[in-house]
C-alpha cells in the first residue's frame, strides 16, 4: 500500500479495484479530482448504494487513518469538534487551591491548555502530517440540522477550527473529505458549492454482479446471476423501500450459508427480510408475487444462454 495519490482516473479505478469496490468511471472521475484539487466529495444516494464504503475503501487503498463522523439529530460540536474534560479541570483546580495557588490567570491558562482538550472527529482530522493526512468521512449528513451545517462551513472552506480558550487550529494538510447523504432532507447550498458533488445510483445489472463476483466470491455463478436479477427486477416493483447493493450482498450470503446453488420459490420467501427491512413490501412480494418475479427473471436468463 501507499499513501500517494493516484494520478489518473484509471489510477482511482485501479486503487477502488484492488480493495474490491467496483465502480464506474464517472464516479472514479469524481473520486480522482477530489483527490487532486483537495476538494471535500458530496455523495448523495439511497441507502446502501456504497457511499460509506468508497470512504473505508480510500482510507485502506492510501493507507491512511479513517476517521468518521457518524451524523444523528441533536449532533453539536461537544460530540463532534472538541471539549473541555471538565472532571479533569475541577481535579487541577482542587490541587492549585490545596497547593494555596493563587494565581486566577495561571490556573485558567492550565486548565485551559491542551491536555484537558477532548478531540473529537472534525478536530482529530485536522492533525494528520503532511503526505499522510487521514480520510474523514462525515456520515450521513442529512440526519444534522442546519445549525451543524453552517459550522461546518467554516471546516470545510478553510480546513481550521476555531477554539476560543486555545485559538485557531489549521491543518498542516487537509484531509481527504467524504460526506454522504441518504437525502431525507436537502442541504444547504452553502455547504455544497464547497464539494464536488456525485449521485450514486443502483448499479446496473453488470456492475452488480461484479460487485458480488468480487465481494462474495464463494457464491454459486448460477445462484449471483438469479440474485442479481432478481433484485434488479425487485426495484421496479413498488415498494417504500428498494433493496441496496448491501442488501443483495447480505443476500447472496445467507443463501451461500443455506447451500442455496439457485433460487426456489420457498428458499426466496423464507429470506425476503434479509432483502427487504419494511413488513409492508415482504407481505406485498411474499407469496405469489416472488414466485411471478422468480419465473420471470429465471425465463430471460435462460433467453439470454440461448443466445
Amino acid at each position: 500500500m501507499t499513501n500517494s495519490l493516484p494520478t489518473s482516473i484509471d489510477e482511482t479505478l485501479a486503487l477502488l479495484e484492488r480493495s474490491s469496490y467496483v465502480a464506474d468511471r464517472s464516479l472514479a472521475t469524481v473520486v480522482f479530482l477530489a483527490l487532486k484539487l483537495g476538494r471535500p466529495l458530496f455523495l448523495e444516494g439511497e441507502a446502501g448504494v456504497g457511499k460509506t464504503e468508497i470512504a473505508k475503501v480510500l482510507a485502506s487503498g492510501l493507507d491512511r487513518p479513517l476517521i468518521r463522523l457518524q451524523c444523528y439529530e441533536g449532533l453539536d460540536v461537544n460530540a463532534a469538534v472538541y471539549e473541555w474534560n471538565y472532571s479533569a479541570q475541577m481535579i487541577e483546580i482542587r490541587l492549585s487551591e490545596a497547593e494555596g495557588i493563587s494565581d486566577r490567570e495561571r490556573v485558567a491558562s492550565d486548565i485551559f491548555s491542551p491536555k484537558f482538550l477532548i478531540k473529537r472527529p472534525l478536530l482529530q482530522a485536522l492533525e494528520g502530517q503532511p503526505g499522510a493526512a487521514p480520510v474523514l468521512l462525515i456520515d450521513e449528513l442529512d440526519r444534522t440540522d442546519e445549525a451543524f451545517e453552517a459550522y461546518l462551513l467554516e471546516v470545510l472552506s478553510d480546513f481550521q477550527i476555531s477554539i476560543p480558550e486555545l485559538g485557531t487550529v489549521t491543518a498542516h494538510e487537509p484531509p481527504v473529505v467524504i460526506i454522504t447523504s441518504n437525502r431525507t432532507r436537502e442541504v444547504h447550498d452553502a455547504l455544497k458549492r464547497r464539494c464536488l458533488y456525485h449521485w450514486v445510483g443502483y448499479p446496473d445489472a453488470q456492475r452488480e454482479l461484479a460487485i458480488v463476483q468480487a465481494r462474495r466470491p464463494d457464491a454459486k455463478d448460477e445462484l449471483s446471476r438469479e440474485v442479481v436479477a432478481f433484485v434488479q427486477a425487485l426495484r421496479g416493483e413498488d415498494l417504500f423501500k428498494s433493496p441496496g447493493v448491501a442488501e443483495t450482498l447480505d443476500w447472496v450470503s445467507a443463501l451461500h450459508e443455506l447451500d442455496s446453488i439457485a433460487l426456489d420459490p420457498a428458499t426466496v420467501n423464507d429470506t425476503l427480510g434479509v432483502l427487504l427491512k419494511y413488513q409492508d413490501d415482504i407481505a406485498r412480494m411474499e407469496g405469489s408475487e416472488s414466485k411471478r418475479l422468480l419465473e420471470q427473471i429465471k425465463s430471460e436468463i435462460a433467453a439470454l444462454e440461448r443466445v
